[in-house]
């Protein structure tokens, strides 16, 4: 059992990681890059969020500079989504592989440092934090974007699951159904105030 505070920040912080990338598996290229929602947002530029982002809060917060800057997203890049989507030039495979190297060099940080080791964040005004702080800003960061690559994938493919190996879902149900009965509930509300069924 993982029960020093490091520890059990690190192994949440490792699960929210695991979940983007393996939100992945068994896809093709243009269904990791294909925009699901309105606002564009897609399997393969979660991830590529997710690396960008770590870069900074386990590098320069912490006075560490990634090596080859110009895997990144610049901070001058003039589309203000550029860290959101994958270009042309850019491949699912070689996103991967760089959001592997860059976690491993954010735990470096986290390996080396104490939790009450103070950074300064640029982006918010240069404020001090504490690299506890920022484990735990990280690890909920990811999971609102881990929850985003299970229903992006579901509008895919329609493969569900918490875990590759226990999809924590109750195994027998009818989802058609369940989800008939839903909006029938709902369409009871249909034009109403909220609160007051259409049938009161």
């Amino acid at each position: 059992m993982v029960t020093a505070p490091k520890d059990v920040l690190k192994t949440y912080l490792q699960g929210a990681r695991d979940v983007l990338l393996w939100k992945l598996d068994g896809l093709s290229e243009r269904e990791q890059r294909l925009p699901l929602t309105p606002t564009g947002t897609n399997l393969l530029g979660l991830v590529k969020h997710a690396l960008n982002t770590e870069v900074i809060y386990f590098g320069p917060t912490f006075g560490r500079t990634w090596p080859t800057p110009d895997e990144l997203v610049s901070p001058d890049d003039p589309d203000p989504l550029a860290g959101w989507y994958a270009t042309e030039t850019e491949t699912a495979a070689g996103i991967t592989d760089l959001y592997r190297r860059v976690q491993a060099f954010a735990d470096e940080t986290i390996d080396t440092l104490t939790l009450e080791t103070v950074g300064h964040v640029a982006h918010w005004g240069g404020a001090a934090v504490t690299l506890h702080e920022i484990m735990v800003h990280k690890t909920a960061d990811l999971q609102r974007h881990a929850g985003h690559a299970d229903i992006l994938r579901e509008q895919l493919d329609g493969s569900v699951g918490l875990l590759p190996r226990h999809s924590n879902m109750p195994s027998a149900t009818d989802w058609p159904t369940h989800t008939k009965r839903l909006t029938a509930i709902a369409d009871r509300y249909d034009g109403r105030p909220t609160g007051v069924p259409a049938d009161s």
